[in-house]
């Protein structure tokens, strides 16, 4: 007999718009509805003016949620000039009905901007009455704050005393308060009289993919090896002859990684050169080497990611994304007529490390680091070491990727947050 599957728990999502209307706050519900749902929430975006924007994501609109919907916007100007009419009651009231039938079967609620923003008053005040007022809703509420409408001096001409204002500088019973950084936690924790261990900050994040992958064969690379979590990746884009002193590139990862402890990984992107035979010899002690030191998850010959016995051979837009994707070029051949690769690295932004050749020195100029190509691995290394340390550039990427991944984001800071509840019967708001 099979176990009863349980039901995934389910997230609404809420906000003015959603995407593919393009902005920070919907970039941010994009990521965190895409990679919840592809993990084990059931996952639903809810606003005014929006569409399908994932497979897995389920799009509801309730037009009125848009805060440039006409009825929001006579209601915003009429407030805005201090005065609370019948028309705001009348708009608060719909929205409320309106999300209370949208919400049921929900176990977790996200409000991005409502709670703490002026744009969209009677929303504000339609979740207020569901939320607090009436408790119509008793999931768990988290209130994603990216924007403090009280604090902002270009914002002090449309607050006003007393209701609905009010509802923005307080914090609502029952809401977990999330905020967009440090400092906006100061912020609403003074705003709210709050302490500020009370309020959790998840900041944005990037998608390395987007930036970094041009082909879905780049993607595939990146995630096989786990290049998005290496400590730095030295590119090597030669095909695999002797003249190219690929061994010399092989030791110099051997130090980078026993003495100097770094996570450090090597891409050699080209197969065998297919115009000498004693190249499948060179290969094969390429490999013995690699093997010996240890390195079968560091050093990578790309040529293995073909199939059937096919080297793979990257395509331009592929090379592209290694250039990417990696953080310096490591280029030590014995001989180049003139030293392409040195060029691909200087149009990507990458720190070159080559062998002092006259034809690398001409290419690379001043803004090249240089070796012999039989200084040991020791010293080349700790050039690369030394040099790559004091790159502020470098540093900051490595942060980024450590840190501010959406895939980290959303697992390490999102998910923890959720923590549903099951949702009791509810009955219907008067």
């Amino acid at each position: 007999m099979k176990p009863e599957l349980l039901e995934r728990p389910r997230v609404t999502i809420l906000h003015y718009t959603a995407p593919p209307t393009v902005g920070g706050v919907e970039a941010t519900i994009y990521h965190h509805a895409r990679l919840l749902a592809d993990g084990d929430f059931d996952v639903r975006v809810l606003a005014g003016r929006g569409a399908t924007f994932h497979p897995s994501v389920t799009f509801e609109s309730v037009e009125e949620l848009d805060a440039r919907h006409p009825r929001t916007l006579e209601v915003k100007r009429e407030l805005d000039g201090g005065s609370v009419t019948a028309r705001f009651s009348e708009l608060r009231d719909h929205i409320a009905e309106a999300l209370w039938a949208t919400l049921q079967g929900t176990d977790v609620l996200i409000v991005h901007n409502a709670m703490t923003l002026h744009n969209h008053l009677a929303l504000t005040a339609a979740l207020y009455q569901l939320l607090v007022e009436k408790h119509a809703f008793s999931g768990r509420v988290l209130g994603w704050h990216h924007d403090l409408a009280w604090p902002r001096p270009d914002s002090a001409a449309e607050l006003h005393p007393g209701y609905p204002w009010e509802l923005l500088k307080q914090p609502w019973p029952g809401v977990k308060n999330v905020v967009v950084s440090e400092p906006r936690r100061v912020q609403l924790a003074a705003l709210f009289g709050i302490d500020p261990g009370e309020v959790a900050v998840v900041p944005p994040g990037v998608d390395p993919e987007r930036w970094l992958c041009r082909t879905d064969t780049a993607r595939h690379i990146a995630k096989e090896y786990g290049l998005f979590d290496a400590d730095m990746i030295l590119l090597l884009p030669a095909r695999i002859t002797r003249r190219k002193n690929i061994e010399l590139a092989v030791q110099v990862l051997a130090c980078l990684r026993d003495r100097h402890r770094l996570d450090a990984r090597l891409l050699v992107t080209g197969p065998p050169g297919p115009h000498n035979p004693a190249n499948i010899d060179y290969l094969n002690e390429l490999l013995a080497m690699r093997e010996s030191l240890g390195l079968e998850k560091a050093a990578l010959f790309l040529y293995e990611a073909g199939v059937d016995g096919v080297p793979f051979v990257p395509d331009d837009q592929t090379v592209a994304s290694l250039y990417a994707l990696a953080d310096a070029l490591l280029f030590p051949s014995v001989e180049e007529g003139f030293g392409i690769p040195v060029l691909e690295a200087g149009i990507t932004r990458l720190p070159v490390f080559c062998s002092c050749l006259p034809s690398m020195i001409s290419t690379g100029g001043d803004e090249a680091h240089y070796f012999r190509a039989d200084a040991s691995p020791a010293v080349i290394a700790g050039l690369i070491a030394k040099v790559m340390a004091s790159e502020a550039a470098f540093a900051l990427r490595k942060r980024v990727l450590r840190n501010y991944s959406w895939e980290r984001i959303v697992a390490e800071r999102v998910v923890p947050l959720l923590n549903p509840r099951p949702l009791p019967d509810r009955e219907r708001p008067s």
